[in-house]
């Protein structure tokens, strides 16, 4: 059994916290515990690894696997669930999960291109067929939309003083309006993944796509179009971003309203810190036009 240390360069930024370097430190332990528990050969992790750390595995039967290792972090609690409840239907399958190590045992996807590799219209027909499987009933352990739209409304604020006012603060106004009405007012709670770019749908073998990195939550339907509306894989433009929201509101007869709102909400509470400030910020003044 093999269990490399490297440490991928996108999590580097974990140095600046106590947090996030013990965590660091404490990689090649639980990478070489996780490998023995479930006898795995280790390659190198893959380098797009930015909150966990992600290795491609050989079982000792010789299957292809993917050991991740987790942050642990508020966003990604009950990963795991999620997956779980999927079962891998559009999604990556669970085969194992240990919670010490904060480690899953994953289906590996192959050959593993992302969706944002394939034209917008094509990667647009992927999403509505995928996201009607995604939509299970969910409640408790997933954190409910309307905590985590709660905690946005709650932080926004002061994290748009920080940042030095970046937006207008009638758009802020507008962003913190909405979440209030919209946490307040949904229809049906389903597993929703609020991190649904397409860095995070691959070709696969088993199904031609696969849902993985899931970010889970308990929300309405109209909310799952938020990342892929706001993020800039399929295009970063006013005519891309609200292309996106029509077509997918329509092909999926959710409410492009509330969609839209909530996408703008999700984008102001995103893009206000972080490495992506510019396209997320730029992206909700479009949306408050649209």
């Amino acid at each position: 059994m093999s269990s490399p240390s490297v440490v991928p360069a996108g999590v580097q930024w974990l140095e600046a916290s106590s947090e996030g370097r013990e965590w660091l430190h404490s990689i090649p332990r639980r990478v070489a515990e996780c490998a023995q528990r479930w006898e795995l050969i280790l390659d190198p992790p893959y380098p797009n690894s930015f909150v966990s750390i992600v290795y491609p595995a050989a079982g000792r039967d010789g299957s292809r696997v993917v050991l991740k290792i987790q942050y642990p972090h508020r966003e990604s609690d009950y990963e795991h669930e999620a997956l779980r409840l999927w079962n891998g239907e559009g999604a990556v399958r669970l085969f194992d999960y240990d919670a010490e190590h904060h480690a899953l045992l994953l289906e590996r996807c192959e050959p593993g291109e992302p969706l944002s590799t394939v034209d917008p219209d094509e990667a647009l027909r992927v999403y509505s067929s995928l996201l009607p499987r995604l939509w299970l009933m969910a409640g408790a352990p997933f954190t409910s939309l309307a905590n985590e739209a709660a905690q946005w409304i709650a932080s926004l604020p002061s994290t748009w003083e920080k940042a030095g006012h970046p937006v207008d603060v009638r758009l802020l106004d507008l962003g913190l309006e909405s979440l209030e009405r919209l946490r307040t007012t949904q229809g049906p709670q389903v597993l929703v993944h609020q991190d649904l770019h397409a860095g995070n749908i691959l070709r696969a073998a088993r199904e031609p796509w696969l849902v993985i990195d899931p970010k889970p939550l308990a929300g309405e339907r109209e909310f799952s179009l938020a990342p892929i509306v706001r993020g800039a894989e399929l295009g970063h433009s006013r005519n891309a971003v609200v292309r996106r929201l029509d077509t997918l509101s329509t092909n999926l007869g959710v409410d492009r309203e509330r969609a839209r709102l909530w996408t703008l909400g999700q984008a102001l509470a995103w893009g206000l810190e972080g490495e992506r400030v510019a396209d997320f910020l730029e992206t909700a003044r479009w949306l408050s036009e649209a």
